[in-house]
């Protein structure tokens, strides 16, 4: 009888083991955190965005309200000039996520690669939320990078790509990306850098924030 019942004691270990297994297999599981947005709202300044540091304490802000601040955020932006900044380089190594747990990029050569994951659906501001695309009124999708398709600097003897290095709403032009299709970071310039240009293309002065660390 003790053998039979032992039998059955391991048979019942053995059954609750499996179901142990099964209920954490089928268990929700937790989305990755948010380690990549576009910004719901710019400085307001057209491209002024106080230097590349204002729109770097820009993005912390948002992320920090969205309950991500923890991280240290970074503004998708290359700078021109002597001391020129690429985008690429100041993103981290990756992967990233958007805020509703979706993987947007591995690393930084996918990103920049033909096979990027960005368009309108992945690419959500700091609350989830989608920005309004072609078709929109107001459309928004103009996103400002300063960068070439492989997110590198545009040479300063080709002419001003990024309102004096992010400091200019009255002077110069930008390079933006279009967040809803291929050109994601480098698809035509703007008018000029004042708010209301930006607008008037499809714009709204925004740009995209990766959490580098």
């Amino acid at each position: 009888m003790s053998r039979v019942k032992s039998i059955i004691g391991v048979v019942g270990l053995g059954l609750a083991g499996s179901c142990l297994a099964l209920a954490q297999q089928n268990a929700p599981q937790t989305p990755p955190p948010m380690t990549f947005f576009v910004t719901s709202n710019g400085p307001g300044n057209g491209g002024n965005l106080g230097g590349i540091a204002g729109a770097d304490a820009h993005c912390q802000k948002l992320a920090t309200e969205a309950g991500a601040g923890s991280r240290t955020w970074r503004a998708y932006l290359s700078t021109q000039g002597p001391n020129n900044v690429n985008a690429r380089d100041r993103i981290g190594r990756g992967p990233w996520h958007n805020a509703r747990g979706q993987l947007i990029g591995e690393h930084v050569q996918e990103i920049h690669g033909p096979n990027h994951r960005f368009n309108a659906q992945t690419i959500l501001d700091e609350r989830g939320r989608q920005i309004p695309w072609g078709g929109f009124v107001p459309n928004r999708h103009d996103i400002l990078t300063g960068s070439q398709p492989d997110g590198t600097a545009f040479e300063a003897r080709g002419g001003d790509m990024t309102c004096n290095n992010w400091t200019s709403s009255s002077t110069g032009k930008a390079r933006i990306g279009h967040h809803d299709r291929g050109h994601w970071n480098s698809a035509h310039d703007t008018r000029s850098c004042s708010q209301a240009d930006l607008r008037a293309t499809g714009g709204d002065g925004l740009f995209y924030c990766f959490a580098s660390q």
